[in-house]
């Protein structure tokens, strides 16, 4: 019988805080506790500049959870909330508390230092794609772009970075759950040779995340970090909709090599497609480019051609901003319905006109990170 929440929380009493002064539930220090097919994932809140010197506190809550009869896995992580006015960024959630150095970049007099993000071994480029509001068809964008960069001939893995309304399991047509190795790192599941990890993958379809911003920080996080990726020339992740706390954790803490915005052609999208490259040039990731999604409508009987969103806002955006216009990607019924058998159109037909233009914007968004990949790193000295 898998343990309740409470039973978790009773099991995490015995932990004692870092100064020993009680124990780290009622220190207000454990994050909700979410259980899902007998795994349990939540995180502890520690001050940043103590995150290193608690590693052990973290691995204690996660043996005596694992102890607990009935469960099969933990996933726990240390988070750290910036408190106002600090002098420096909290480190990442889940990353590994025992790295050897902490990395700063210099910074202008008069702001914080910023976090040098630490890379993720065998990973050459995070692409994220995003958008600045949902119903744009990102997430679709998304896995045929990964597919259509793999189908160039690069080594490529999707993560599904939106834990409220996970859809690659969908998309990529796959199920079940993934293996864990030493109880903490995932293998990625696949489909089509395409590496993926999404939190559809450890909850059911149904379910509601009710999970506050340290949670889904961490849950990120060790689904970044603590992925068995291998060696990857790419990875996409297909960001959560919007401009929120989420999408600035991942810009902010993540190593992005840079940002495709997908956006529609219609105003409305394009004022939040603004919003979204706002976001990433304030955080200093570059805008890889923008794709107009839905750009026209070609009738399946006649072939005949409709603007019925308006047409070419998202190329005029792209000139007047300055950043590069990757292509225009036509509404068919046929994306649609590949899409919802989980079988995406790069790969079930390649040779139609659609796989086509994916194909295109994944060659001209690897021009651009190559592009920003060569240009000077940024000075770091290590304390």
């Amino acid at each position: 019988m898998v343990p309740d929440k409470n039973s978790v929380l009773d099991a995490l009493k015995t932990v004692r805080g870092p100064d020993l002064e009680g124990n780290i539930v009622d220190l207000g220090m454990v994050s909700d506790v979410f259980i899902s097919d007998a795994k349990v994932y939540f995180s502890i809140n520690v001050p940043a500049e103590r995150a290193k010197e608690l590693e052990p506190l973290r691995a204690a809550a996660e043996r005596v959870v694992k102890a607990l009869p009935g469960v099969k896995g933990a996933l726990v992580s240390l988070t750290a909330e910036r408190k106002a006015g600090a002098a420096s960024a909290a480190p990442a959630p889940g990353k590994p508390a025992h790295s050897h150095s902490h990395a700063h970049s210099h910074a202008p007099a008069g702001q914080p230092p910023k976090q040098a993000k630490a890379d993720i071994p065998g990973i050459g480029a995070i692409i994220a794609v995003a958008s600045g509001k949902g119903g744009v068809g990102k997430s679709t964008t998304a896995v045929n772009l990964a597919l259509a960069l793999m189908a160039n001939g690069l080594k490529v893995g999707i993560l599904d970075a939106d834990v409220y309304g996970p859809s690659m399991p969908r998309l990529l047509g796959i199920s079940g759950r993934p293996e864990q190795i030493d109880g903490r790192i995932i293998v990625p599941m696949e489909n089509y040779g395409l590496k993926a990890m999404s939190m559809g993958f450890l909850v059911d379809e149904g379910t509601a995340m009710i999970w506050r911003g340290p949670m889904v920080q961490s849950a990120l996080m060790q689904m970044l970090r603590e992925v068995a990726w291998g060696q990857l020339d790419v990875l996409v992740v297909d960001m959560p909709p919007g401009t929120g706390d989420a999408q600035l954790t991942m810009a902010q803490q993540v190593p992005l090599t840079g940002a495709v915005i997908v956006s529609t052609p219609q105003d409305l999208a394009l004022i939040d497609a603004r919003k979204g490259i706002n976001m990433f040039n304030k955080v200093e990731v570059p805008v890889l480019g923008i794709v107009e999604n839905m750009s026209y409508f070609i009738a399946p009987d006649t072939g005949n051609r409709y603007d019925i969103f308006g047409h070419g806002g998202a190329k005029a955006e792209a000139e007047a901003i300055g950043v590069p216009f990757l292509g225009e990607v036509p509404l068919t019924i046929s994306i649609r319905e590949k899409s919802d058998a989980g079988t995406p159109i790069v790969v079930s037909e390649p040779e139609h006109v659609q796989s086509h233009v994916y194909r295109d914007i994944a060659t001209k968004v690897w021009q651009e990170v190559q592009r920003h990949s060569a240009r000077k790193a940024p000075k770091i000295t290590f304390e």
